[in-house]
């Protein structure tokens, strides 16, 4: 059933908050029907404007569908049915809340058609979501979700602040093309960043998803950066400088994800690596480019939540998520096992899976529009794909030495929810012409099947997985240890608090060098005057009348010679 004119993103925060009244089966039936309730809405419209509110002489378009939001739109109803299946096995009120109304909010962005409209569901975003944080219910998730909100409304703060500046300068809010020329577009474009995880603003990012709950880890991973990638998509389309920051978020990560103990936390480094590709796209800004960004969007989604659904099925069962401490899981875990390496080859770029038929589109806009180095990059960064989320996640988890732990499978429920998104992610592979493609912004001539893209792809993962066993055949590949890494984040986790612990330890020296200087100046003052004033001072005993009249007839005199002077 169609309603006109009714935005689908209200169909999943007003039922999200009206979810707490159900309780039991009643309330996961009543779940699952809203994501499919807003495909049917969402299918169901015409591309164009509306849901116009006039506001203080500001026209907000609350509702704009074309290609590029319609795509961004379905995919993140997808995610949040899965992630509905793959919760329905939790009793937390809270989570089943957050979820439903982060995506909203995430679908509302998507939609909104002004700038102003952005920012309101940008911070309900960061608002709903950052209680998938603190619902794990410790203190560093605790920590970690404050630190997470405190830069996430931050970026709303920055996009309000470039959007007053933007109308001012233009007399206009509306969501189109935005560019760097102008202070209030500059300052939407870091705050697009910041929700993008650039390069020194990324941290929030794997600080703060490895601390959410088994399930909030797997909402958290569509939404928030997906929506900042259609956000840049949408604003800055052909940005230049945007192909360098992308290029260099592909590269970076996979050197601190080779590290990193706890898998999730590899997940996203990967996470972040993953959207350089999309930047790339978006930077290049052809329409082979922003086709292969929105693909790879919607890809990305489906395999990288897959990722963290089967991380998280191990943490749920086996209560640790530290490589350190797991191996030998496909005994126990076969089914998780086989839905993890679904994954890994998809993220991987294998043919058949649907990493193929996304990654293939940038790649090649790349190298029509002649960025050579930007490609090479690319490559590198597929080949540090493989490595830490190709064969890392499922081969220290499952496969590598056995831990010793065993436990059930996978409740039934997370089950269906990684079989139905690994079958996605093979059937886009497989099938990219008549399932992916069309949904595509604009017309896609391009296939990816070609002889010499499969074998160079091929080489490329081949070399890679040689590389990997090498090193651990040798040795040298980085020991799986019990550590915290920290990156950029050390500036304000480490060296901000340092600085200001002594900063703060000087101020209170000073301060209490002042007070004592002041205090012993005000108690010398007060023995001064005691000793005039006081009972015995002189200034209190009583004078004779003679002693009076001659320093009165002093006191005139000294008046009356300084008057004539």
């Amino acid at each position: 059933m169609i309603i006109e004119g009714l935005n689908p993103a209200l169909i999943l925060i007003v039922g999200g908050l009206l979810a707490p009244l159900l309780g039991g089966r009643v309330r996961a039936v009543y779940m699952l029907a809203l994501p499919l309730l807003g495909i049917v809405q969402l299918c169901g419209m015409d591309y164009g404007s509306s849901g116009i509110i006039s506001l203080f002489d500001l026209n907000l378009i609350t509702l704009r569908l074309d290609r590029l939001s319609f795509i961004f739109t379905l995919i993140f109803f997808i995610a949040s049915w899965l992630g509905v299946i793959y919760a329905l096995h939790q009793r937390d009120t809270m989570q089943d809340v957050a979820a439903l109304v982060y995506a909203g909010a995430a679908i509302g962005a998507v939609l909104a058609g002004d700038l102003v409209t952005l920012f309101i569901y940008w911070e309900l975003t960061a608002i709903s979501s950052v209680f998938l944080i603190w619902a794990r219910r410790t203190a560093s998730s605790a920590q970690a979700g404050l630190r997470y909100l405190v830069i996430q409304v931050g970026s709303g703060v920055i996009l309000l602040a470039g959007t007053i500046i933007h109308l001012r300068a233009t007399g206009s809010t509306a969501f189109d093309h935005l560019g760097l020329e102008t202070p209030g577009g500059l300052l939407i474009f870091i705050a697009f960043g910041i929700k993008c995880a650039f390069p020194l603003l990324h941290n929030w990012l794997q600080d703060a998803y490895p601390q959410a709950t088994v399930t909030g880890t797997v909402v958290l991973s569509a939404f928030t950066t997906k929506l900042a990638v259609y956000a840049l998509a949408r604003g800055y389309a052909g940005t230049e400088i945007l192909i360098y920051i992308g290029a260099t978020m592909t590269a970076f990560p996979i050197f601190f994800a080779v590290i990193e103990n706890d898998l999730r936390k590899v997940l996203a480094y990967s996470l972040n690596n993953q959207l350089g590709f999309m930047v790339v796209g978006i930077g290049i800004g052809t329409e082979l480019a922003l086709n292969g960004t929105a693909a790879h969007a919607f890809c990305h989604i489906l395999y990288k939540a897959l990722l963290f659904m089967s991380m998280g099925a191990v943490l749920h069962r086996v209560g640790t998520i530290k490589a350190s401490e797991l191996g030998g899981l496909y005994k126990s875990m076969p089914l998780t096992a086989a839905f993890c390496v679904v994954g890994s080859l998809s993220i991987s770029a294998f043919p058949l899976f649907s990493g193929f038929v996304s990654k293939a589109l940038i790649m090649t806009a790349a190298a029509e529009e002649h960025h050579t180095w930007v490609f090479l990059m690319l490559v590198f960064a597929s080949a540090g794909v493989l490595d830490h989320s190709g064969i890392k996640i499922p081969f220290f988890s499952f496969f590598y030495h056995d831990s010793g732990k065993r436990c059930a499978e996978a409740p039934t429920n997370m089950l269906i929810a990684m079989g139905l998104t690994a079958l996605a992610c093979v059937l886009l592979g497989i099938f990219p012409q008549w399932l992916l493609y069309p949904l595509l912004p604009y017309t896609v001539d391009y296939a990816p099947y070609t002889t010499t893209h499969v074998l160079s792809q091929l080489q490329l993962l081949l070399f890679a997985a040689l590389a990997f066993t090498t090193l651990m055949k040798l040795g040298w590949y980085p020991p799986e240890i019990p550590s915290l890494n920290l990156d950029f984040d050390w500036i304000y986790r480490k060296f901000l608090p340092m600085v200001t612990a002594q900063a703060w330890g000087t101020l209170e020296r000073a301060w209490e060098g002042l007070t004592g200087v002041l205090a012993y100046q005000f108690e010398s003052l007060i023995r001064a005057l005691t000793r005039h004033h006081g009972l015995q001072g002189k200034l209190a005993t009583t004078w004779p009348t003679g002693s009076m009249v001659l320093w009165v007839t002093v006191l005139l005199a000294a008046c009356l010679i300084f008057y004539y002077l």
